[in-house]
């Protein structure tokens, strides 16, 4: 039998890894851009066409590249960034894998342009698929002008499973946020189809934070800044009256690179513990600079993911920092200290005399309004006979409102017939509430003569169910029950039918916005103050892909400036949503939910729309929920065609067969 094992062929190789280093159009941009810095270009240009999906170039004014240089950083594992094993752990450069050009040129259509400064021509290669076509000298500017044209042209199936155009753009905005951020010294420039998205100039993080994110930002942000031998931390954090449910701007830089560390941002988050909502998210823009031999960048493809040796310390260090800083700056409630209108205590004097600043009358008796003393239990007259008066004539009133009180308790129970009396009749007519219960013949409590329904019954005294869950969690209608307030009991055809009350709610919604998506019969209400809302760069293109879906189902939306769009008109269906929240959430929803390829339809994006609108507007576990509203839920979610999963696949009901039921009583 011959050998099996064969040594794949580069360009095999290189369509391998593009899998992990290039997942889409942004993941390009962010390899060129990292090039770019590392070659020390102090102003990068990125045009694009298609969202990136027709055309990617990237012109930088770095130190270019020798003809041999260009034609060798095509081949896979070939660098200037290091030279053996030990350069892993004294990274000062964004790229050293030697990955990240040979996986583009695998997957797209290279067209290189570079010259060094001290060269008088440049040289123009072209590559396709990893295919080497041509290399020939060219005049050109100094640095380097890489495009990437028809990204993966040679791989149908990958490209078809690319999104729309709006979320795609939506991707690099976030690529090109990082990426500005991280190098605030640096001069930008994004152009899309001809539109200059935008044109950053140096500066500092915070000139570069109000610049992308909008100047109101540069007034939410306290500085950080805090030096020690394992660590300095810099940068910005939100005010606590600042922090956002949705659309939280948090970014983490080391050394220059981009990160996510989720035990740091576990570290951030717990500094508000006290001072925002639960469900609200700080916003943060934090740099650390740390020796280079503490931290370990090679543990994936994208380099996002770094691990440090000394993560306690440094979590201990960024939580005393932020404290510090919120403390500084008022964000955190403290003890007012402030003795500007405290009293003036005088030293003790032991000869004065006191003076009280009062005109006590020695003759004034504060017990005169009752009686003075007991004696042999007497009471003693009081010299004022008005008080002594009114002192015998409440004690009388007391007694016969006592009395009564039980008058009314045993004519309640003697003139009604049907009152059940656990004592019997002739307990009721003895009844003297000082008597302890054990002098109550045990012989006469009279059970009740009948168990009522468990599923057909209003009265909740219903036994096995109240030993579990508390009287108020407990409710029933006209053949159905709730229970806990978030499940729905009702009887079915072989057994017990129990159905999640926010999923059906959520389910029947879907539809109902469904519908009026096909037939253009959203209502809208108009607000009286109409409410602001700025996005991201991202959002904004998101929004703009979205505006017609989000008209259909009721919203009226008005673009004003920079990214900030204004809501004029509400869904009347909202009911007390918070219209900018549901706003903010539909455009996460379309951003991270389409996806099945470039010929998505607007009834695509519709669809999730809907969808986030739901599960927006759907009945929360614990809301209250009557009986007839129950029994309306069910009627409208039986009435559909398919009400056994919600729009996102869960299962909303479960039948618990009469089987399963004697199996476990």
């Amino acid at each position: 039998m011959s050998d099996v094992i064969k040594l794949l062929p580069d360009s095999v190789a290189n369509q391998i890894a593009a899998g992990e280093v290039i997942q889409r159009p942004a993941s390009v941009i962010k390899e060129l851009v990292e090039n770019a810095v590392d070659a020390g270009a102090t102003c990068i240009k990125i045009i694009l066409r298609d969202a990136g999906k027709t055309l990617i170039q990237v012109i930088d004014n770095g130190c270019g590249m020798s003809d041999t240089d260009a034609r060798l950083a095509f081949e896979r594992h070939a660098t200037s960034k290091i030279r053996q094993a030990a350069d892993l752990f004294e990274l000062h450069t964004m790229g050293f894998r030697g990955e990240a050009l040979p996986s583009i040129a695998a997957v797209a259509q290279i067209e290189l342009r570079t010259m060094r400064r001290c060269d008088r021509i440049g040289s123009h290669l072209e590559i396709a698929a990893s295919k080497f076509e041509s290399q020939t000298p060219e005049a050109c500017a100094p640095g380097t002008n890489l495009m990437v044209k028809n990204l993966f042209f040679n791989f149908p199936a990958r490209r078809k499973f690319l999104k729309k155009d709006s979320i795609e753009l939506s991707h690099i905005m976030h690529e090109f946020e990082r990426l500005a951020l991280v190098n605030p010294n640096l001069e930008f420039r994004l152009t899309h189809n001809d539109v200059t998205l935008h044109q950053l100039l140096p500066g500092s993080l915070k000139q570069r934070i109000a610049s992308l994110f909008g100047k109101s930002l540069d007034k939410q942000l306290i500085p950080v800044d805090t030096h020690t031998p394992l660590v300095k931390i810099s940068g910005f954090v939100s005010l606590p009256g600042n922090a956002r449910k949705r659309n939280a701007l948090q970014y983490f830089f080391v050394n220059g690179r981009n990160m996510r560390h989720p035990y740091f941002h576990k570290a951030v988050v717990s500094c508000y513990e006290e001072l925002i909502a639960a469900d609200q998210q700080p916003n943060y823009f934090l740099n650390f600079e740390v020796d280079p031999q503490t931290i370990d960048v090679n543990i994936h493809p994208t380099k996002s993911e770094i691990k440090f040796e000394n993560e306690q310390p440094i979590w201990q260090i960024l939580q005393a920092a932020i404290r510090e800083s919120l403390g500084k700056f008022n964000a955190v409630p403290s003890i007012d200290f402030d003795n500007a209108d405290a009293p003036d205590i005088p030293a003790f004097d032991p000869d004065a005399t006191a003076d009280h600043g009062l005109n006590i009358d020695p003759e004034y008796n504060p017990f005169a309004t009752r009686p003075s003393a007991f004696n042999s239990g007497k009471i003693t007259p009081v010299t004022q006979p008005s008080s002594a008066m009114r002192w015998e004539r409440a004690q009388k009133d007391a007694t016969s409102d006592w009395d009564k009180l039980y008058a009314n308790f045993k004519s309640a129970a003697t003139d009604d017939p049907d009152c059940y009396n656990p004592f019997g009749d002739t307990a009721t007519e003895q009844y003297n509430p000082a008597q302890p219960h054990s002098a109550v013949p045990t012989d006469s409590i009279q059970p009740p003569t009948e168990i009522p329904s468990v599923l057909n019954t209003s009265q909740m005294e219903i036994s096995g169910f109240n030993s579990h869950y508390p009287a108020d969690e407990i409710s029933a209608g006209k053949g159905i029950m709730q229970v806990a307030s978030r499940y729905i009991l009702t009887p079915a055809a072989g057994g017990i039918l129990v159905i999640d009350r926010q999923r059906a709610h959520m389910k029947v919604l879907f539809e109902r916005f469904m519908a009026m998506g096909k037939e253009n019969t959203g209502e809208t209400q108009q607000v009286l103050f109409p409410e602001t809302v700025t996005l991201s760069p991202s959002q904004h293109v998101i929004l703009e892909s979205i505006k017609d879906e989000t008209a259909t189902v009721g919203f009226n939306l008005t673009y004003r400036a920079e990214n900030v769009w204004e809501i004029t008109g509400i869904p009347s269906s909202l009911g007390k949503l918070n219209p900018k929240d549901l706003l903010l959430k539909m455009i996460e929803s379309v951003e991270t939910g389409i996806g099945e390829g470039a010929a998505e339809t607007a009834d695509a994006i519709h669809r999730h729309v809907a969808a986030a609108m739901a599960r927006s507007a759907a009945v929360r576990p614990g809301d209250i929920f009557s009986g007839a509203e129950a029994e309306h839920l069910l009627a409208s979610l039986f009435a559909l065609p398919n009400p056994n999963y919600t729009p996102d696949g869960q299962k909303i009901m479960y039948l618990m067969s009469i089987q399963q039921l004697a199996a476990n009583l």
